[in-house]
């Protein structure tokens, strides 16, 4: 690591695996953390090199928010901080795997800077916006002056992840939303005025880099998306987990996990079969 270059600002966690040249870096989706990947590291981190890093506003890079005080964000804006934290490591390219929101965000750094992505992870993606969820962001915009902001985000976490066995997905994400300041939720909250243009560009735009979609038989908001997607893109294979809603990465982690290194190491495997039902662990 140059020590002389500028400190990133944003909070990032290197684990080197001195074993191999592969980098894999977690994206987080909106208002969560790079927490939510404790599920994943002991198992990548015995495979490959890991950067872990927590958006502007989220996590630990919540007290650096003043360098974007008065400024609001975009999805450029975003990626590029994440470019500018692997520039400071001299990571020239890696593996990304997302969840969520995150999915969103890599696919755009796959756009502005495709010769730093190797593959795409991308689970509980967002790729389309059905009726129900363009409500919620519509309603979200509407009140957010009015309401406190983790009423709002309660509310989506629990309509996007209903079931029982999503429990433990939504109480960490609503934990970590809890970090946040207001003035940043509602920052966030803007940027899904940037997110359906962003999404229809993505669909109809195929990227070369190898992307292997990991979505739960439960995400019935953004699944059927996906599905749309995946047949009209040749780079593009979907496994669908039984028993798993939107943050798959939680609730079905020896899946996700098996899944996205099998993926990293030969994604060329996947190939064979376009569309598949895994089942649970």
């Amino acid at each position: 690591m140059n020590k002389e270059k500028k400190k990133p600002t944003l909070y990032f966690k290197v684990y080197e695996n001195k074993d191999s040249d592969k980098w894999v870096v977690f994206i987080h989706g909106a208002g969560g953390s790079s927490t939510v990947w404790f599920k994943q590291l002991r198992a990548f981190r015995r495979e490959f090199n890991v950067l872990l890093l927590d958006l502007r506003g989220h996590g630990k890079s919540k007290n650096v928010f003043q360098r974007w005080k008065d400024n609001e964000y975009t999805f450029k804006d975003i990626s590029e901080d994440i470019i500018e934290v692997m520039d400071y490591i001299d990571l020239k390219s890696a593996h990304f795997v997302g969840i969520s929101l995150g999915t969103i965000i890599i696919r755009n750094i796959a756009e502005l800077y495709p010769d730093r992505v190797e593959s795409m992870i991308l689970g509980g993606a967002v790729i389309r916006f059905n009726i129900r969820s363009k409500f919620l962001v519509a309603v979200g915009n509407m009140v957010k002056r009015f309401i406190p902001y983790m009423w709002i985000y309660k509310l989506y976490a629990w309509i996007i992840m209903p079931k029982k066995r999503h429990k433990e997905s939504r109480l960490i994400f609503v934990r970590e939303a809890k970090k946040l300041y207001q003035k940043e939720f509602l920052r966030w909250l803007r940027l899904t005025y940037e997110v359906n243009p962003l999404m229809k560009f993505f669909r109809e735009k195929e990227t070369k880099i190898p992307t292997l979609y990991l979505m739960g038989d439960e995400d019935y908001m953004f699944l059927p998306g996906v599905k749309a997607v995946v047949k009209k893109h040749k780079n593009s294979v979907l496994r669908i987990i039984r028993e798993s809603g939107h943050v798959c990465n939680i609730e079905q982690p020896t899946v996700f996990n098996k899944l996205s290194i099998e993926f990293i190491k030969n994604p060329f495997e996947f190939y064979n079969v376009k569309e598949e039902i895994v089942e649970s662990a």
